[in-house]
């Protein structure tokens, strides 16, 4: 998965306002306990920030 797809799930989840705010304040354990920017500069794979952000909201299987 790659960063651009990342954002557009975020932003179909949470809309493009607020997947902003979420990623820089939520901290995801799954992910080192990282938020999801933070995780992006670390260089983590995208498709494990997006399986911890996904598993967080509590979004149906379909999302995944």
């Amino acid at each position: 998965m790659r960063e651009a797809e990342l954002w557009r799930r975020l932003e179909n989840a949470l809309g493009k306002v607020y997947a902003t705010a979420w990623a820089d304040q939520v901290v995801l354990a799954d992910i080192g306990g990282r938020t999801v920017t933070e995780a992006l500069r670390a260089g983590v794979d995208c498709k494990a920030i997006w399986r911890a952000a996904w598993e967080k909201l509590e979004l149906s299987p379909r999302d995944r």
